[in-house]
């Protein structure tokens, strides 16, 4: 393999990984641990505690607590809140695990990168779900949950087999959170404005 194409590659799955990471920090983490359990990736220490036995049974089971709680109103929020601490982290060590294994990125730089990239989208998760749980009555916060744990799922995925695909899912997943951001402000605007 070219180590051009090798280290771009990995950057770019680093970037999948990570931007999954802010839609749903433990899927991804556990997709790695399993990856390097069953020999499709190989993680350097200390990043192979993930595919610890412990590792796998904490993180799978962090999984199912969190993928259960983001579908209750009022719980996702305090989810969300704690997601802006354990998303840029999960992040950052995805992306310095990753990197560690095709490029000679520092390992400062790529958590950091890691940690920007998994937060911002954790960030505009937390702030677009109150939106839609006074939209919907949080009747909408299921469907919104089952999306984002979707996504998370297929960038992780596409990170490992097309990892072009899973950069451009992340940035463009930036992009929505963006404008939804946005339209959510102007909607409570609105609202701020109607008489009664």
């Amino acid at each position: 393999m070219d180590p051009v194409t090798g280290t771009l590659g990995g950057i770019l799955a680093a970037f999948g990984l990570s931007g999954a990471a802010g839609l749903n920090a433990w899927l991804p983490l556990l997709a790695v641990g399993l990856g390097d359990r069953v020999g499709w990736i190989d993680l350097d220490s200390p990043y192979d505690a993930l595919s610890s036995v412990p590792g796998l049974i904490v993180v799978g089971l962090l999984l199912v607590l969190d993928f259960i709680g983001d579908k209750v109103p009022a719980l996702d929020s305090v989810l969300h809140a704690i997601g802006l601490a354990i998303a840029p982290a999960s992040g950052a060590v995805l992306f310095a695990a990753q990197t560690d294994l095709t490029s000679d990125l520092n390992p400062a730089v790529g958590a950091l990168l890691g940690a920007l990239t998994a937060g911002s989208l954790q960030a505009g998760r937390a702030a677009v779900r109150p939106f839609v749980t006074a939209s919907t009555a949080g009747v909408g916060n299921p469907v919104v949950s089952t999306a984002e744990d979707g996504a998370s799922l297929a960038i992780t995925v596409l990170a490992f087999v097309l990892p072009v695909l899973a950069f451009l899912l992340v940035v463009v997943a930036l992009g929505l959170i963006v404008w939804l951001v946005l339209r959510a402000r102007r909607w409570a605007r609105s609202r701020r404005r109607q008489p009664g």
